[in-house]
């Protein structure tokens, strides 16, 4: 089977974002998304002291697309207007659908912010097709032991949506999209084979690896093009990977700040919508 052909590798630079520091390979120059994958945010890692004010993530909205949050260290406090809340710990995923509109807020629990201690988050953004994208809004809060796990030569795979070998992801999105998170002791190894036609998000969070063939290191964005099916990996240190994949789903993307649309039009309508209220209250 060909391996997958490497298209360019993306290293983010570091910005800081509130109290947190912010990496952000999605979008990048020359890449507005990986279809559906639009966004991808790493906070951390670092440490926040005692009697912190907590994430910066007050009440915003969103329309027309669907959040991840995986929790890597810390805990994350979700609440939204369409009355769903959770406090999801490290280890833990938070899965929510904005569809037509909701206003939500991540914040830290009121013990994170007493005592204070390691943060780190991926904040990612998937896009839902026009006829997905006016759906009611749903939320998923899962703790690391809601996460099923495959073993893998000297590493694990958390299954959170989408198939790994037999094991299902617990998530069941509305738009096909598969999410596992990866970790791998020095001299792990893993091959998996994804459809040329699907669109593959690939991040390194830290570690050094092999993939493909090249050798990678450190926070990395690792885009690929659509030639190919097999992804063979093999770790030198230990390593932590975010792995996607998805058919792209070829339609406009129109965006503006939270709102993820098809026409300038429906941004207008996203906007009037929130101005007066329909999204809801928090």
């Amino acid at each position: 089977m060909a391996l997958r052909t490497i298209h360019t590798l993306i290293h983010p630079q570091p910005r800081p974002m509130g109290p947190l520091t912010m990496h952000q390979p999605l979008p990048a120059a020359g890449i507005d998304q990986i279809d559906p994958f639009l966004l991808l945010h790493h906070h951390g890692p670092q440490n926040f002291p005692g009697r912190n004010s907590g994430l910066p993530f007050g009440p915003h909205p969103h329309r027309g697309f669907e959040t991840v949050t995986f929790i890597y260290e810390g805990d994350v406090q979700h609440r939204d207007s369409s009355g769903f809340a959770s406090t999801i710990e490290r280890g833990g995923v938070q899965w929510m659908t904005a569809g037509s509109g909701l206003i939500h807020s991540e914040g830290s629990s009121p013990e994170f912010r007493e005592k204070g201690g390691p943060v780190e988050l991926i904040q990612l953004w998937t896009n839902l097709p026009a006829q997905f994208k006016m759906v009611a809004p749903q939320y998923t809060g899962l703790q690391q032991k809601d996460i099923p796990t495959v073993a893998l030569d000297k590493g694990t795979a958390a299954v959170v949506s989408g198939t790994w070998e037999d094991t299902q992801g617990p998530i069941q999105p509305i738009y096909e999209v598969a999410l596992a998170n990866i970790t791998l002791d020095a001299g792990g190894s893993f091959t998996r084979t994804i459809e040329a036609n699907q669109n593959i998000l690939f991040y390194l969070l830290n570690g050094s690896i092999t993939v493909n063939g090249t050798a990678i290191s450190g926070r990395t964005l690792v885009v690929f093009a659509n030639e190919g099916e097999e992804i063979q990996v093999q770790a030198s240190a230990y390593s932590r990977i975010l792995l996607g994949s998805a058919l792209p789903i070829q339609e406009p993307v129109v965006t503006h700040g939270p709102f993820v649309m098809n026409t300038r039009e429906e941004i207008q309508e996203a906007l009037y919508d929130y101005q007066m209220g329909k999204m809801g209250t928090l």
